[in-house]
């Protein structure tokens, strides 16, 4: 008897397709033509004996069985991928394609140190980067989208291994005249009338928030940043006061600004930088060396590397 099995082009264009939610969006992520990612969608569904997602002019939706299709096909797609990674890393460490996930509030302060750097040491290393909030990041990590992430923790990331890297401390920045006098500035002292914060999905509003052990700040707050750049233009009009990481405004973020930013007293005023990938990984070593490369690169001392 002859079985007829999906083939792994097929899956990703399933794939693709929920992930999308769009024909031509998904055929472009895939690089073929909308039609030939539709033909495969057919050919798939026939195969299967059943319709996998309804078409609509303005909408793709898939049914519930196809729901649960798309979701083991991630899974079969993500392990055959991890196939040929288990035989990339019995070569030379970190060559060859590498997918990582960077969190907003680190990208643009680590990666201009971060990238010649690796470049220089692993010159034959291809490293593609996505920008993306950590709940975004793990998502796609899990999803087999990614290979790691570079993000601050604690974080509920699922089932991965993680490197911590350094500790980047929580500075509170104020417009101008209105920084306090010391060197630093209690949690105690931040009004929550005045306090601007990030939006839902960033975990450095969360990291903060924890850090002050003041439950009414999250209360007060406003929420309306969407990038830290943007939150100190808003302090730099006397908007209101925010909090930033060390590693931004050794970076520059305050250039150009007249914003004065002090430390964060309080007894866990810090996140930590992680490298983290998925448990089930082949590339664990590979990953390992490559925090171990960052860590040298941010000049930092971290703690021992942890697993979560």
């Amino acid at each position: 008897m002859i079985v007829h099995l999906p083939t792994l082009k097929q899956l990703q264009y399933l794939a693709a397709l929920r992930a999308h939610g769009h024909f031509g969006k998904a055929a472009k992520a895939c690089f073929v033509t909308q039609s030939t990612l539709s033909a495969g969608i057919r050919e798939l569904e026939t195969l299967l004996g059943t319709t996998l997602a309804e078409r609509t002019r303005r909408v793709v939706r898939f049914t519930p069985l196809g729901q649960r299709i798309a979701d083991k096909a991630e899974r079969v797609l993500r392990e055959c991928e991890e196939l040929a990674d288990m035989a990339r890393a019995e070569g030379l460490p970190l060559t060859g394609e590498l997918r990582m996930g960077v969190i907003p509030t680190i990208a643009p302060f680590l990666l201009p140190t971060m990238l010649p750097r690796l470049r220089e040491q692993f010159g034959r290393l291809r490293l593609f980067l996505r920008e993306d909030t950590s709940q975004d990041a793990c998502d796609a990590l899990h999803r087999g989208q990614l290979d790691c992430v570079l993000l601050a923790i604690p974080f509920a990331c699922g089932d991965v291994d993680h490197v911590a890297l350094f500790d980047d401390a929580l500075m509170v920045a104020f417009p101008a005249g209105e920084a306090p006098r010391g060197t630093s500035v209690a949690a105690s002292a931040i009004d929550e009338g005045r306090l601007l914060l990030l939006e839902d999905g960033h975990c450095l509003k969360d990291h903060a928030l924890a850090a002050c052990n003041r439950p009414e700040l999250r209360a007060g707050a406003t929420m309306m940043g969407t990038s830290l750049h943007t939150l100190v233009q808003m302090v730099d009009n006397g908007l209101g006061v925010t909090f930033v990481p060390r590693m931004a405004v050794e970076a520059g973020l305050l250039a150009g600004t007249r914003v004065t930013a002090m430390p964060l007293e309080a007894a866990h005023g810090t996140r930590q930088i992680a490298l983290a990938w998925r448990r089930s990984s082949p590339r664990e070593a590979e990953f390992r060396l490559l925090a171990e490369t960052l860590r040298g690169i941010a000049g930092g001392s971290a703690p021992a590397a942890a697993s979560s």
